[in-house]
């Protein structure tokens, strides 16, 4: 049982990585350092983009309007912190 909580904490930590690469190069994008023309910026763009847009869309039909201020990859961190909290807090019941 270990091992597949371990296993968890992986893929959880795999997710946070690929959030955080979203959000920095979406800010990289927006203040003109990378520019979207160039084939692999934009492949990679868009992956993420498609890796991620069904997470960020349940989370956004759950979050209020709020104006060109997109919350939802801030939400989706502050909920695999959050999971990872109650993994390493519960782990030793499983020993």
């Amino acid at each position: 049982m270990v091992s597949i909580l371990q296993i968890l904490l992986m893929v959880l930590s795999v997710a946070q990585f690929i959030i955080l690469a979203h959000i920095i190069m979406s800010w990289l994008i927006n203040f003109q350092v990378l520019n979207l023309r160039q084939p692999l910026v934009g492949q990679l763009w868009y992956g993420l983009g498609r890796l991620l847009d069904p997470v960020y869309d349940r989370l956004r039909s759950v979050l209020p309007a709020m104006g060109g201020i997109d919350l939802a990859p801030l939400l989706a961190l502050l909920a695999i912190y959050a999971l990872r909290i109650i993994i390493v807090n519960n782990m030793p019941m499983f020993y």
